[in-house]
């Protein structure tokens, strides 16, 4: 499926492939709250690097982010993945990260396609969770203190949603 997403401003704009389009994952950790402005969700969908397509490269930005870390206090963990944003409005657009280099992460905040709607959600990263935030927790919803048990690939591929 091909993905066109933008930023606030219209600055920058870009297109991906990606097989595994459902927005099922609401990430609560510090880095997703705090550069997003949210409760969470924003990296829950992946696509093929090769594929990106940028318009407006010259106002692309990224920083490397870091997490509080639960069980060091005080301490922070820090990233190896580039967080890209536009320089004009400051939206997240996508992630990179060279662990996975085949791979970017595009935030669904910021995807101008008409996504599929998730058969569940699954919250991950609730150690992180802001205080004043109320998690849903339905039949279906699925809920980790950390990373969950399987990957983007493999929770699309167990729901029959990967798209070849």
């Amino acid at each position: 499926m091909q993905i066109d997403a933008s930023c606030y401003c219209g600055a920058v704009r870009y297109t991906v492939v990606s097989h595994t389009p459902y927005p099922y994952m609401r990430c609560y950790c510090s880095i997703c709250r705090k550069t997003a402005g949210a409760g969470g969700y924003a990296i829950n969908i992946m696509a093929q690097a090769q594929s990106l397509k940028v318009e407006g490269e010259n106002q692309l930005a990224f920083h490397f982010g870091a997490t509080d870390d639960p069980d060091r206090p005080g301490e922070l963990n820090n990233s190896p993945a580039k967080r890209f944003f536009c320089k004009q409005c400051g939206s997240p657009l996508w992630v990179a990260d060279p662990r996975w280099p085949e791979w970017i992460y595009p935030f669904a905040s910021v995807v101008d396609t008409s996504l599929p709607k998730p058969p569940e959600q699954v919250h991950i990263m609730l150690d992180f969770i802001a205080p004043w935030v109320n998690v849903a927790n339905t039949n279906t919803d699925r809920h980790f203190n950390r990373y969950p048990d399987e990957s983007i690939l493999d929770w699309h591929r167990r729901h029959g949603l990967y798209q070849a």
